[in-house]
């Protein structure tokens, strides 16, 4: 079999036995490049797109990257590979196998060589760190495209900037100061503000008798840290500086010469526990925790870290595994207490009974350890003011728990763990504070197999990735599984799986007997307060993927700052996290999976009977409440219509200007949670909020062309609403359907939709609704040729708006009747109802409405020859959707503005306008307007004199009008086809006899007048 060596440490490079291979395309290398970063791991589609599309994915962009996958998988079979490319959903996988990464590489020469580093052996560490080194042949993927791409170049080229320093660092310590100078001075002039670079820089220069450069280095670093950042340099670099000015014989103090041989101590104490089997990954954590030993001295400060988790996150093995790691650099002995501030039978341990073990660790006798707290702390300060010692101490419930056992300073090292943050320390000491996260599903699967061996995962690698999934990569629950795997041979990794993905037996299979999983979460949720503990069952509640403050409030029934205060409790008791907040917006908060079913467990058998639905009846009417008022925001129409608006929960009305400042960015804030809770309610019988929720979304899913979210919202919904016999929501679903049909182009399927809602919404007396659905049927007539049936369902819908004093949809039905009209060659007609829709649009205040009222005017002046005017309409159009983030409206308008520019012939600009449009009905996947489009395009090419180029253009529209049965613009295609091909009925121009209307004669060049008249014949028999 071919091997490949993937290369991304420098351009993206594929090497097989033959040769480099060659990944044809900017997206095709995006997607590999991605899947290579992340090797044997599920790379979700979401993130290709967004790694390909940082900004605005098309439509197509999923159908895109499967193209991608698909092309690159065919480059590997020529070469010899089939098995590389996995499908796994919701993404894919790169099944490494045998290939090399070169990234891996790097990481694991230099893994290599920090643990040659940490065991003493300096040269076989430098060696690993050099040739990790060597790997690099330039910028990380030379020039990615991208945000995410550029995220993760950035951390690979942090990483060897990284490793250089260590390397630099172990050369100093090997005398090799020399020839480090000419290195670290170019590395020090590309990185001006990397502290430790000039610090080794400083050190080498002056070892090699160079001491005033060594000093104007500190003084140039100085300058560029205060006149840039404000700051002054680092203790390291202030600390080094000193030294020099000295001339400190511990600067120039023999490389190779070992340390003298501590004093013996009368005990020297070793109770570290035994070190933790498959300890994996937190190879961060680790580099993080190695600063403590080059803290510079403080005799009056110690080095100090906490490392804060959840339950089972691994705190205590870390701290022990790294403890094991570096034990050896504490001549002094290493003291170990659990002062098991979470235990679920005992009390937690007193600082005095920790100092009473500490002090006779170190050698005091019982009779000399003083009765005293205040005295035993005293004596153990003074203990230890001359000695390194390393001091771990393990489930740490308080600061007040923890200060008597800190040093007074010295060469001693503090790592404590605990479940909470210990915020006091920030105060009095500078703690490294290390905030543990779930592993990494790379470092998750690593743990399974060590735990279970690899023979159990070899033939279903995707079953693994699930597996480490379905346990949060919470490692207490990774190896439960693990476990349990190894325990039973005949326990197949998919059946586990299949059992873990029962949400009602997770926790059961990941806590046997009183432990585990669900023991470790419980400890943590005893000790609440009781209002916060109810915050967090009633949260557990909610099926959203995250969730807002004001979340909170709807189902503790408080207030949203009373609501902020309780889940800051829950964040710093690790039982939420902040989910990634965008800039400027407010902070979102998210459950991981497992204590997520635990609050739910919580809540079923905690809370009083009725107070669950009560909580999510409350949270289901605050989403709405906002939902409503956010689509009025967006509309400026009535809103609903037919149905009383949903009644506003008694916290909320004073945040509405704060939340819904720009009502697009709520719904793009809360995208997934409506559709979660869309889900949620239909799936529970809350059929009224599915269909409500979903109906109040349709602006956001319309403008964003979010066109999945909304077919799925409107089929739970309907399905729902069909379940429980609520008719008023299955009309409105079929009238939703019908409309996303229209919006599909898809009108004979939105008509059946619409016809069938219209029966249901006069059976219930909804006139407003049938407004509605009578307007969806306009518009479908309307597509199909038949403008007097389009108009008999416009007057229709027209009186129950005006009836109801609807203005908002009154104003967009009389813009889209000036736009019948104008189909029907009536100007004169159209003008005065679209000057009136423009008119009622601006009474409303909504900038869509005016932005649809505007364009239709703007098609009325086109029309009658009022190019200068129609010009700057859609300029207005234009405007007015960009600063919506409407790219549809966008879209629309720049069709309408090129043509005004052919119209004028102003032919360079309309190309350039057109192009813009058709790129993004590429991103809309939208069939009618790109056919209007190429139509435009035809007739700029038909007006440069290339008829040739104007007929393709005209062929593709004609094809593209045909698949979504809009006819009156297929024959509109036609004629003009027919007229650049030369002859009166020539090849493709059969729609047409005669190429145009009555008398006219086919031209092979053409004036802007001509190709209007060809575009304006209104069809024979309608009207």
């Amino acid at each position: 079999m071919n091997r490949f060596v993937f290369r991304v440490l420098g351009p993206l490079l594929v090497q097989t036995d033959d040769g480099p291979l060659r990944i044809n395309g900017r997206r095709q290398a995006t997607v590999l490049s991605m899947l290579l970063l992340y090797a044997d791991r599920i790379v979700s589609v979401d993130t290709l797109v967004d790694a390909v599309w940082p900004e605005s994915p098309p439509a197509t962009a999923r159908n895109q990257i499967a193209i991608c996958v698909a092309t690159l998988r065919k480059t590997f079979k020529q070469a010899g590979v089939t098995d590389l490319l996995i499908t796994s959903p919701p993404g894919y996988l790169l099944a490494k196998g045998e290939h090399r990464i070169d990234v891996q590489e790097f990481t694991e020469r230099a893994e290599q060589g920090r643990d040659a580093a940490r065991h003493g052996r300096t040269e076989e560490a430098c060696a690993h760190f050099e040739e990790a080194l060597s790997i690099w042949r330039g910028s990380a993927l030379d020039e990615p495209a991208g945000s995410r791409l550029e995220a993760e170049t950035t951390r690979l080229e942090q990483m060897r900037l990284a490793l250089t320093e260590e390397r630099a660092g172990l050369m100093l310590q090997l005398g090799r100061h020399r020839a480090l100078t000419g290195e670290l001075t170019e590395l020090v002039a590309r990185h001006p503000l990397r502290e430790q670079c000039r610090e080794h820089l400083m050190l080498a220069l002056y070892r090699s008798g160079q001491r005033a450069e060594a000093l104007d280095v500190f003084l140039q670093g100085r300058r560029l840290l205060t006149e840039q950042l404000g700051i002054e340099p680092g203790p390291g670099l202030r600390q080094l500086h000193e030294l020099i000015l000295r001339d400190s014989p511990e600067l120039t103090r023999p490389p190779a010469a070992a340390a003298p041989a501590p004093a013996a101590l009368s005990t020297i104490p070793a109770q570290l526990p035994a070190d933790v089997m498959a300890f994996t990954g937190r190879q961060r954590e680790m580099t993080s925790l190695d600063r403590l030993l080059k803290e510079p001295y403080s005799p009056h400060t110690p080095a100090l870290a906490t490392i804060v988790g959840v339950g089972g996150v691994g705190k205590t093995a870390l701290a022990v595994h790294w403890a094991s790691q570096v034990a050896d650099q504490f001549p002094d002995g290493q003291l170990f207490a659990d002062l098991r501030g979470y235990d679920e039978e005992h009390a937690p341990v007193s600082p005095a009974a920790v100092l009473d073990r500490f002090l006779r660790a170190l050698g005091i006798g019982a009779p000399q350890i003083p009765a005293d707290p205040d005295e035993r702390a005293s004596l153990f300060r003074s203990l230890l003011s001359t000695r390194k010692t390393l001091i771990v101490l393990d489930n740490v419930r308080s600061f007040p728990q923890l200060r008597p056992l800190l040093p007074g300073g010295g060469r001693s090292v503090v790592l404590a763990t605990s479940r909470e943050s210990l915020g006091d320390l920030t105060g009095d000491y500078t703690a490294l504070s290390l905030r543990l996260r779930m592993l990494e599903p790379t470092e998750a699967t690593a743990l399974l197999i060590k735990l279970a061996g690899a023979d159990r995962f070899g033939s279903d690698p995707v079953a693994v990735e699930q597996l480490g999934a379905l346990c949060d990569c919470l490692p207490l629950a990774l190896r439960i599984a693990g476990a349990r795997l190894a325990a039973k041979p005949n326990l197949s990794v998919r059946s586990l799986v299949e059992r873990l993905r029962d949400h009602r037996s997770r926790l059961d299979v990941l806590s046997p007997g009183e432990g585990g999983v669900r023991a470790g979460f419980r400890l943590t949720y005893r000790d609440l307060p009781p209002e916060t503990a109810r915050m967090y069952r009633r949260l557990g509640l909610l099926r959203t993927a995250d969730f807002a403050a004001w979340a909170g409030a709807a189902v503790l029934d408080t207030d949203v700052w009373h609501a902020e205060e309780l889940i800051d409790h829950l964040v710093d008791a690790q039982l939420l996290e902040v989910a990634d907040a965008e800039p400027g917006r407010a902070a979102r908060y998210r459950f991981q999976d497992l204590l997520r079913l635990f609050a739910r467990e919580r809540a079923e058998s905690d809370e009083p009977e009725g107070e669950t639905d009560a909580a999510l009846e409350r949270a289901f009417a605050s989403w709405l409440w906002l939902a409503e008022e956010a689509h009025r925001r967006i509309d400026g129409r009535q809103f609903p219509v037919g149905r009383a608006p949903e009644p506003a929960p008694c916290f909320l009305p004073d945040l509405a200007d704060e939340l819904l400042a720009t009502p697009m960015d709520w719904f793009e804030s809360e995208r997934t949670a409506i559709a979660d809770l869309v889900a949620h309610a239909a799936e529970t019988g809350r059929a009224r909020y599915a269909w409500t929720l979903t109906e109040s979304a349709v602006p956001h899913f319309e403008t964003k062309n979010y066109l999945e979210d909304w077919q799925r919202c409107a089929e739970q919904a309907l399905a729902s609403a069909r379940r429980t016999g609520d008719e008023p929501g299955e009309a409105t679903m079929l009238r939703l359907l019908g409309s996303l049909a229209i919006y599909q182009r898809r009108y004979e399927q939105a008509e059946g939709w619409n016809m069938a809602a219209l029966r249901l919404l006069r059976n219930t007396g909804d006139a407003g609704g049938a407004a509605l659905a009578q307007r969806n049927l306009a518009m479908c007539a309307r597509f199909q040729g038949d403008w007097e049936r389009a108009l008999e369902y416009c007057e229709a819908a027209l009186g129950g708006f005006h009836a109801s004093g609807d203005i908002g949809n009154e104003a967009h039905l009389l813009g889209f009747q000036a736009q019948i009209e104008l189909d029907r060659g009536n100007v004169g007609g159209a003008l005065p109802l679209a000057e009136r829709a423009v008119a009622l649009s601006r009474r409303t205040g909504s900038v869509r409405a005016e932005a649809q009222s505007v364009y239709r005017l703007a098609e009325v002046r086109l029309r009658a020859g009022d190019l200068g005017e129609a010009a700057e309409a859609f300029g207005a159009v234009l405007r007015l959707t960009r600063g919506e983030g409407d790219r549809v409206g966008e879209a629309h308008a720049l069709r309408g503005l090129g043509q005004t520019q052919w119209s004028q012939g102003l032919l360079s600009a309309a190309g350039g306008t057109l192009q813009q449009a058709l790129e993004i009905t590429d991103e809309l996947a939208d069939r009618f307007l790109y056919a209007r489009v190429e139509t435009d395009l035809g007739c700029v090419e038909a007006l440069g004199g290339r008829p040739a180029e104007a007929a393709e253009r005209f062929r593709r529209a004609r094809a593209a009008f045909g698949e979504v049965g809009a006819q009156p613009w297929r024959a509109q295609a036609g004629r003009l086809l027919a007229a650049v091909q030369g002859t009166a009925g020539g090849p493709g121009g059969g729609d047409a006899p005669g190429g145009g209307c009555a008398g006219e004669v086919p031209h092979r060049s053409f004036t802007a007048a001509e190709l209007t008249l060809l575009l304006t014949c209104p069809e024979d028999g309608k009207g």
